[in-house]
């Protein structure tokens, strides 16, 4: 079957259209679905009411990416990465909780004197797990931050001069209070566009905290979470979000969006390449997690804050006009201005747009 078109409206695209453009059996993004499905679904027996924000995690452990958790505490951060863990068929966790004082061998591990081999041996540090909650990471000093940075992009640490490869898959979820600002060393831009996505957990519906009071009365869930997947289906997952398909025009309007942001007037800085990447390469897994072998215009709009906003410096005036609005109103004002900038495919603001088409 032909591949579609560009003048062809995305969600037109259907998967046995998409599936044999890229030479990919529809059966392998069936599979994929059903094994995310099987994920998300493990991980909401133990963090109830939240399987947006759970899709966006694994959304970014599907392309190898990291997240950025900006909320209080006591929203079920550290329960989330444990169960993200306790998923995986013989995956590991760890927690590194941020301090001042925390040195950068804390987190990678170091080498120590053996007495009898007369020899130093390495003792890995909490960075050698396969998901990891790095909590109040602003509370770490920029040296013990920037430890963190190698492991993020290349997974992998050096140490003393010699380079250990981390456990795959490889998933760094950090975390940063809002509230609290006293002897914290915020992150600086470079280090913030490492992480794929930036989202928050918030606080549970009321249903969801009544069930919570609950299911905790004897004991806490986790202990009965089993694993439902294995390393090699994640893999299978991540192999087959490769070949979800984009159409040329989406991909056109992912490069405007993130070139809409470099142009705003709120803006000092917009996001770079690299957020144009994130950006294609979260649409991708985002629509398979979804059932789909194909990206629609609606997943790249979704993904547009969690992906972007944090790549952004914005303006003292921009930053103050949040403080008095709320940031999560000031955010979505900024996207609405980068999509007058670059339209959505299709839509009546698009200057390509013809009206609607005729039903043949």
């Amino acid at each position: 079957m032909a591949v579609p078109s560009p003048e062809t409206d995305a969600a037109s695209i259907t998967p046995v259209e998409a599936a044999p453009a890229r030479g990919v059996e529809p059966e392998r993004f069936e599979r994929a679905s059903e094994i995310a499905g099987r994920f998300v679904g493990n991980i909401e027996t133990v963090v109830y009411g939240k399987r947006d924000e759970i899709t966006l995690v694994l959304t970014a452990l599907v392309c190898g990416g990291h997240v950025l958790l900006e909320d209080v505490p006591g929203t079920a951060k550290t329960v989330l990465a444990r169960a993200i863990a306790g998923t995986i068929d013989g995956a590991t966790t760890s927690r590194i909780q941020c301090t001042p004082d925390l040195q950068p061998t804390d987190v990678t591990g170091l080498s120590i004197f053996d007495q009898r081999s007369r020899d130093f041996e390495f003792r890995p540090g909490p960075i050698f797990a396969n998901v990891v909650l790095v909590d109040e990471i602003n509370r770490a000093t920029p040296k013990t931050q920037s430890a963190l940075l190698e492991a993020m992009a290349e997974h992998q640490v050096t140490v003393d001069g010699v380079t250990r490869h981390l456990p795959m898959p490889f998933l760094l979820l950090a975390t940063e209070n809002p509230i609290e600002y006293e002897g914290t060393f915020p992150l600086p831009e470079a280090q913030l566009d490492r992480f794929f996505l930036r989202t928050a957990l918030g606080y549970p519906e009321i249903e969801d905290e009544l069930k919570i009071l609950e299911e905790q009365r004897f004991s806490h869930p986790l202990a009965d979470l089993g694993p439902v997947v294995t390393v090699d289906e994640v893999n299978e997952v991540r192999g087959a979000a490769q070949h979800v398909y984009v159409d040329d025009v989406l991909h056109r309007w992912v490069v405007e969006l993130v070139r809409a942001t470099r142009e705003n007037d709120s803006v000092v800085i917009g996001s770079s390449v690299r957020g144009s990447l994130a950006l294609e390469r979260a649409a991708r897994a985002w629509a398979l997690v979804h059932g789909r072998s194909f990206v629609l215009p609606e997943d790249v709009e979704r993904l547009f804050v969690p992906v972007l906003a944090h790549r952004v410096v914005f303006t003292p005036a921009f930053v103050a006009r949040a403080r008095a609005t709320g940031w999560a109103a000031a955010i979505d004002g900024f996207r609405q201005a980068c999509l007058e900038v670059a339209p959505r495919p299709g839509s009546e603001e698009d200057p390509l747009f013809e009206g609607p088409r005729p039903v043949s």
